[in-house]
């Protein structure tokens, strides 16, 4: 019963659509009708400006970190699996969420915050989470694309996983992390192909 508690509750948790209550708390809109219509913090940061989309990223990351530290902790589901599962279940109630027709965002910021959890609990996985930020970022800064930035993450994720030898379970859930933001971001990558995915509007990169 804890088990189907805690998935419940890791599901709802993630499945809670910030970023389209933002757009209706801020400007009265439905944030799937504007920019990208991603329901995401990077469309939050381009339709309602810069502090709501950074209490939505903040809020997106929590979700993750509390899915597999607090639920976790709370159902006794305190194995390596146990918050793997509950970390795996969060992401996927944020990307196809049942408040919003099973439509959600792309579980970036959620991936990170369950991320985040885990090396709280699992100190191995800190030059893992590490290694991942530190590639989004060169990525970002050569590039300006958060889409670019996102999926190198996503890729570089379980093969730091198994440079660092991580167990296998969480080079499972690096994949499964992997396929879900790759798959989430086909548009981003049928707008790169094309030239038409816009970069994000930083004053010190230059537009093309």
């Amino acid at each position: 019963m804890n088990f189907i508690l805690g998935i419940l509750a890791s599901y709802c948790l993630g499945a809670i659509p910030t970023a389209y209550i933002a757009g209706k708390l801020c400007k009265g809109i439905d944030i799937r009708w504007h920019g990208s219509g991603n329901v995401g913090a990077t469309n939050v940061f381009r339709v309602l400006g810069k502090w709501p989309g950074v209490i939505v990223l903040v809020l997106d990351i929590l979700k993750g970190t509390l899915a597999v530290t607090v639920v976790a902790d709370f159902f006794g589901l305190t194995t390596t699996i146990g918050r793997l599962l509950l970390g795996a279940v969060v992401v996927i109630g944020h990307n196809w969420t049942v408040f919003l027709n099973f439509k959600g965002g792309k579980g970036i910021a959620t991936s990170l915050g369950v991320l985040i959890g885990l090396t709280l609990k699992i100190t191995v996985l800190r030059p893992v989470l590490g290694g991942a930020v530190m590639v989004w970022l060169i990525f970002f800064l050569a590039s300006g694309f958060v889409s670019i930035s996102s999926i190198a993450a996503s890729v570089s994720l379980p093969i730091l996983m198994v440079v660092t030898n991580q167990d296998i379970e969480l080079i499972i859930l690096g994949i499964i992390f992997c396929l879900f933001v790759v798959l989430r971001h086909r548009p981003n990558i049928k707008r790169l192909l094309f030239g038409q995915e816009p970069r994000a509007p930083l004053p010190f990169l230059k537009k093309k």
